[in-house]
């Protein structure tokens, strides 16, 4: 047997179908002892979860937000513009305001309306039915046409470099397999897959990477590391013919041709916008921490899901190191004819570095640990749909349905979010490079969020009528940015006609640029409005307003080792853009 071998042999075939039915009875096995301990079927248990241990719920945040666009348009971003995309990982610290911050918030929230909340619920309670009905639509859409797809999309080229299988197989396959598996799992489902996944993709990840540079380095790790840094340094090159280098995060030079992509320090303001949406008001992620024991005190529950954002913060600093740096290992391999990497498409990048440095055997093992983190992740998507649907439309038209009609009616929405994604992705096919169009859907979607969410949060006198035009005006500005990228190939043609010229200041801003001064107009906008429109009222003033009582809980929540131990992922993250700098 060549153990060495650079392609899947039928060990590693063996050890992927033992693999799949015994991850499948494992997450079998802990869903029927959940349905016996809760005896019977609960809506909110199965959209939300239980209540996990601070690890699990670290672990479900990592699994929740690592999908195959991570192994495919990371590693291949990485393979293409070096350490640029980092901004968008590096962010372990913006976790920790979602557990030290808003997890407060969130959790006086449900003791004030007796029950775990819905992003769209803060945002009706806090400004008007309409406003959180608009989160609510916005979020489908975007979850629809965005999430999903690309998620499958991405998946069904991974299965494609890494297994062979054909995209179609591979992309409706996923899609398919993780709406069953969402369907007849629920949130516990996700869970437990998640705590499966997560240490073998962590291992099998690093194994690629670890084992990239050896060979690399001709046996030596810091050997591989330093060729990949100096390779790195020979790329990017301008029009001045001088290699600008794709080893450092900032490009503050407009002859960089990456300045466009990463400009200066916007491209970190850009990205910690799209990161405050993402990880402090996303249903998607803060579904995780709202799961709450029978029993359970408020302070328990911001104690344990504080912990769990922490973990998620240490679990967040990897991906640069688990798919970025093996991608720019791939394009350094790739370099070197004698290596025998090919490397034509850098989106196959990781799935190349697998078959090609993994020895038999330990493919197949890490195989499985990757398919499962693309259906934790789409499951999880999934399950964010159905919560949405669930709780914000059906649940008010229909109040007096019992628990297992709220539950069928939630994988009825599942499955149409199945095939709602099948039916997109011819669509995004078309749209030119993926990766690039999912980063710019969220920077046009992220500023409405950000306003409304972080104004309403710390300001009494925002209205309820200021928060509803900030996110109807934010969304329809996003959405006249999109359709001119579509047709101006996202400001880079020249458009002819006096319109464009009126306008050439709307469609060619760059794109992170935009969505800063987007969030700066709204924030603007909603304290206009709020002179003009009434007050909002004592209740949902109260809303927003510590008592002292809960102010104690909060502090009783945490200890020094809390505070120890967020100050060391933001410290493990600073180091990270000193070195790339």
């Amino acid at each position: 047997m060549n153990w060495n071998s650079h392609e899947f042999i039928w060990i590693d075939w063996v050890i992927i179908v033992v693999g799949i039915l015994a991850v499948t009875w494992a997450v079998w096995r802990s869903i029927q002892k959940d349905k016996r301990l809760q005896q019977g079927a609960n809506s909110e248990d199965y959209l939300f979860g239980k209540g996990e241990p601070w690890y699990i719920i670290g672990a479900a945040i990592f699994a929740a937000n690592i999908g195959s666009e991570h192994l495919v348009g990371l590693a291949g971003t990485g393979a293409k513009s070096g350490v640029g995309m980092a901004h968008w990982e590096m962010q372990g610290w913006m976790i920790l305001i979602l557990g030290w911050l808003f997890v407060p918030f969130y959790q006086l929230m449900n003791v004030k309306l007796g029950k775990i909340i819905t992003m769209p619920d803060f945002l009706k309670y806090r400004y008007t039915p309409a406003t959180g009905s608009w989160l609510s639509i916005i979020t489908l859409i975007a979850y629809v046409l965005t999430k999903v797809s690309v998620t499958a999309f991405t998946g069904g080229i991974f299965m494609e470099s890494l297994l062979g299988l054909p995209f179609w197989f591979g992309a409706i396959g996923l899609i398919v397999l993780t709406g069953i598996f969402t369907v007849l799992g629920g949130m516990k489902g996700v869970m437990t897959l998640s705590a499966i996944q997560t240490p073998i993709l962590i291992i099998g990840s690093f194994l690629v990477l670890f084992l990239g540079l050896s060979t690399l380095g001709a046996g030596s790790i810091s050997d591989g590391w330093t060729h990949m840094i100096e390779y790195a340094k020979t790329l990017n090159i301008g029009t001045d013919g001088v290699a600008h280098g794709t080893n450092h995060m900032f490009h503050f030079e407009t002859g960089d041709p990456m300045y466009d992509d990463y400009p200066g320090f916007w491209v970190f303001i850009g990205a910690s916008i799209i990161g405050f949406w993402y990880w402090c008001t996303d249903q998607h992620i803060v579904q995780r921490v709202l799961g709450q024991r029978k029993g359970e005190s408020s302070e328990e529950v911001m104690r344990r899901a504080r912990r769990g954002t922490i973990a998620a913060g240490y679990f967040k600093i990897l991906p640069v190191f688990m798919f970025l740096i093996p991608g720019m290992i791939a394009a350094a391999l790739s370099a070197r004819p004698e290596s025998g990497f090919v490397l034509d498409n850098p989106d196959t990048a990781f799935g190349s570095m697998v078959k090609f440095v993994l020895p038999a055997g330990v493919k197949g093992i890490v195989t499985i640990g990757f398919i499962s983190a693309l259906v934790a992740s789409l499951a999880a998507f999934f399950n964010s749909c159905a919560t949405l649907f669930t709780e914000d439309f059906y649940k008010p038209m229909f109040k007096d349905k019992s628990e297992a009609t709220y539950v069928l009616v939630g994988r009825i929405a599942t499955i149409v979010v199945v095939i709602l994604g099948i039916v997109w992705i011819p669509i995004m096919q078309s749209l030119g490079s993926l990766y690039d169009y999912l980063q710019g859907i969220q920077s046009l979607l992220a500023p409405a969020m950000v306003a409304v969410f972080a104004l309403g949060i710390f300001s009494k006198k925002i209205t309820p009528k200021a928060g509803e035009t900030a996110m109807i005006v934010g969304f329809i500005i996003g959405m006249v940015r999109l359709l001119t990228n579509i047709l101006t190939n996202t400001g880079k043609d020249v458009m002819s006609g006096w319109y464009w010229e009126c306008t050439a200041w709307f469609w060619q801003t760059n794109w992170l640029i935009f969505e800063i001064w987007l969030l700066v107009f709204l924030i603007v906008l909603m304290v206009v409005v709020s002179f003009f429109t009434p007050a909002p009222t004592a209740k949902q003033i109260e809303a927003i307003t510590f008592t002292d009582d809960y102010k104690t809980l909060i502090k009783q929540s945490w200890n020094k080792w809390d505070v120890i131990t967020s100050i060391g992922v933001v410290v493990l993250c600073a180091l990270f853009y000193i070195y790339f700098w």
